[in-house]
This record gives C-alpha cells, structure tokens and sequence, in this order.
C-alpha cells in the first residue's frame, strides 16, 4: 500500500467510527502496481457512481477503497453528510426522519486520472450529494453541548510537523488519534467525527502544523460504549481523555455550551436514479 492510500485509509477510518450504534468498518485494497496521485490543484467529480438501497442484513455505515472506487456500505444520508463536511450528528438539523433511517450501498469512480487526497474524495462526495440527493442547506451558529480544546496553564506539548508540504493526516481509533502535518482543528473535527458524543471547537488560537499521538483509555461515552478496555484494571492503561490531552498534549478539554457551526437543511430529496 502507497503512502497516499494508507493516509487516505487512516483519514476515512475516523469517518468510519460514529459514536452512535452499529459495527463501522473501513478496508482499503491497494491497488496493483504504483499509484500516481491526483493533482492537489484538481477540483474532480465522480465519474460514475451507483446509489441503490441497502438490502439490509449489515450493520453500517462501512467503508472502504476497492482501487480507486469508494464504496460506502449500509451509510445514511445523514452519515454521508457529517462524512463530507466534518460535522458532528447533531450539527444536521432540520432533516426528515429517513436521512437518518434509509441505508444505501453506494459506489464512486473518481473522473481522471490518480489517486485523489481525502480533500478531494470529500469534495467529489459533496457534488454527488447535490446533484442526487438535491442537498441544500444554510449554514447557522447555535449554541449546544460541546467540548471545548483550549490551552492549558503551561506551553502547549505540540511537535512541529517533520513532514511540512505533504498530505495532512488524522485519524483516530479506540484510545488513538495520530496526525501528521495536521492541525489543532484537524484533531477537534477528528475527533469529534469518531469518538464523541457531542461536537469538539478548537479554541485553542493554534495556526501551525504539528505530528500527533495521543493515547488515552475510552470511557463509556466515547466510540459508542464499543471500546472500552477488556478484563481486570491494569495500571499501565493510558490516562482517560481529558487527563491525556492535558499530559500528553499540553492542552485542555472543557465540556460546555458553545457556538457551534449547524448545517440547516433547505431541501433534500431521495436520490435519483442510477
């Protein structure tokens, strides 16, 4: 597997970890012989793409890369939103009832050549959204339950990046974020989409790019309840998140009311035909 695949692989793995219910997996298959990559300055569609109704049996979303075809398994509109923009469950307000419920199998070709960068998948996935589903929507600021990053009392434990220039990574799994080049609102959006039960802000005024590893032990309002440790205490576990992040980090997770970004759905329509 290419460099670029594996961080596409990582990057689309925190999409694939929601904290609400069901079994979410990501798979890449490398494809065969070297991988040219898409250029940065490509602003590419889907050239071919299926949206069918999931048959049901599976538990979702799943997704993985099949070559250069993204294929999402048993998603919702719903996942496939907060996929495409980075956003928490509950900053989609205003949607019917099925943009939860309905579960479609969906396969995407990417138009031209090379591998496309997880930005490039995402804006792919945003055009795909709109011309079939007929998602709009207005942006809004609303005050909800959060979790606010900010500075701790100290300097802030952050590594300059040692890969300035290539493709940002950062993804999460069960009591693991990592990052390269990334930044402190990488790591909140990142966060957010796979552990937490409520939106991540970074507040933190950071503007630079930093390489992370945080390691914590989940508790049960994170990944679900799905990640929790298994058998008796071990006092070599990890700290809980808000004690890694302080330590390890240098930063500080405050739970509270914050303004945060909502996408307020104007018009949504089941999708089109094949």
């Amino acid at each position: 597997m290419t460099r670029l695949l594996a961080a596409v692989t990582f990057i689309l793995f925190a999409a694939t970890f929601p904290p609400q219910g069901g079994s979410h997996v990501f798979a890449a298959q490398a494809p065969a012989g070297p991988v040219s990559t898409m250029p940065a300055v490509a602003d590419p569609s889907f050239e071919v793409a299926t949206i069918k109704p999931s048959p049901g049996g599976v538990e979702g979303p799943r997704y993985r890369l099949r070559g250069r075809t993204l294929v999402a398994v048993a998603a919702s509109l719903h996942d496939l939103i907060k996929f495409a923009y980075g956003v928490h469950a509950s900053q989609v307000v205003g949607a019917p009832a099925w943009v939860a419920s309905d579960r479609y199998d969906v396969e995407a070709v990417p138009r031209g050549e090379g591998m496309p960068n997880d930005r490039q998948f995402k804006a792919m996935l945003l055009k795909l959204l709109a011309d079939r589903f007929q998602l709009a929507f207005h942006r809004d600021q609303r005050e909800l339950p959060a979790f606010v990053i900010v500075l701790g009392s100290g300097t802030p434990k952050l590594t300059p990046t040692k890969a300035p220039g290539s493709l940002p990574v950062a993804g999460v799994g069960p009591g693991l974020f990592y990052g390269v080049n990334a930044t402190t609102t990488d790591f909140a959006t990142t966060l957010q989409g796979a552990a937490m039960d409520r939106p991540v802000v970074d507040q933190t005024g950071l503007t630079g790019r930093w390489d992370f590893r945080l390691e914590w032990t989940p508790d049960p309002s994170q990944f679900g309840g799905r990640a929790l440790p298994v058998g008796p205490s071990d006092a070599n576990r990890p700290p809980a998140l808000f004690t890694a992040i302080q330590e390890q980090l240098g930063l500080k997770l405050e739970s509270k009311r914050a303004s945060v970004d909502v996408l307020v759905i104007d018009r949504v329509e089941k999708p089109s035909d094949n």
